[in-house]
């Protein structure tokens, strides 16, 4: 919702004061200078990416118009369904978890965790590793090494559509240029005619110049910016719940356990000590009950 906010402030303040300084908007009203900043950017896109980029971006562009779903009340929930597997795993051993670790929506601990549930790759990250740690095969060590790469190669692809856009954002003022020198060619063309028309052919040219870094600075490069943010968000989630299965693994209890992954979270979603002590005390009480 921010980022459409901001490109209403954007177009207010530019097309407001260029009005207000006694600009007429109509003078602005160039299609196809559009088309050809539009369409060559839309071209080099396509050509400097593959199929599943695009696909990608399509994917991208709707979540980075809604609001991030990493949120405190989201990690809380994690953290308290991380307890809740990790305290039963210590209690009555690693075996007992197999059932909810196989089939998450058939399991009645994951349900008490909606929002989790909801997240088919948090679900997978928290299920694959757990079911490695039951296997009892591969050390902390080894599941570390693991999970650092799959956290690699998840940030890698979840950051295309973003590096795309920035590309496209560094490209745009370009293809403003080649819209203003094709216009200038055009105005000196027709130096043959009146002042007054070579003048208008000239204003037209320099509009190309400015939709191309309107378009780069105040639109395409914000939204590969808020890409690249939710993009982070993500990946912090996943390593909340890497730190908080390695320091079960390395032998601390459950309540420690999340108090690690609690200390890797970004400050604005960080739920305090006290907090997180006491939706733990919460989560307690229910099970006992």
């Amino acid at each position: 919702m921010l980022i459409l906010i901001g490109f209403v402030v954007v177009t207010v303040c530019i097309f407001g004061s260029y009005v207000a300084l006694g600009g007429h908007l109509g003078a602005l009203y160039q299609p196809f200078e559009l088309v050809l900043i539009g369409g060559g950017a839309l071209g080099a896109y396509i050509a400097a990416n593959n199929g599943r980029s695009i696909k990608l971006l399509l994917k991208a562009l709707p979540a980075v118009l809604k609001k991030s779903p990493y949120d405190k009340t989201l990690y809380m929930e994690l953290m308290a369904l991380l307890y809740v597997l990790l305290n039963k795993a210590r209690r009555d051993g690693l075996m007992t978890i197999e059932s909810d670790i196989e089939e998450p929506d058939k399991s009645p601990i994951f349900a008490e965790y909606p929002r989790i549930l909801k997240d088919h790759h948090l679900v997978e990250f928290i299920t694959d590793y757990m079911r490695l740690m039951i296997s009892g095969n591969m050390s902390p060590f080894e599941i570390e090494t693991l999970m650092d790469q799959e956290l690699d190669a998840h940030h890698q692809e979840a950051s295309v559509p973003s590096r795309a856009l920035a590309m496209v954002s560094d490209g745009l003022p370009a293809f403003g240029i080649v819209a203003a020198v094709l216009g200038v060619i055009k105005a000196l063309a027709s130096v043959d005619q009146p002042p007054a028309v070579l003048a208008d052919l000239i204003s037209k040219a320099m509009v190309g110049t400015f939709l191309g870094i309107l378009l780069a600075y105040g639109f395409v490069s914000p939204l590969s910016s808020a890409m690249e943010r939710r993009n982070d968000a993500s990946l912090k989630v996943l390593e909340c719940i890497k730190v908080t299965l390695l320091a079960y693994m390395n032998g601390y209890p459950p309540q420690l356990a999340v108090e690690f992954g609690r200390k890797v979270l970004f400050s604005a979603e960080r739920p305090s000590f006290s907090e997180l002590e006491e939706h733990v005390r919460q989560t307690k009480s229910v099970k006992k009950a």
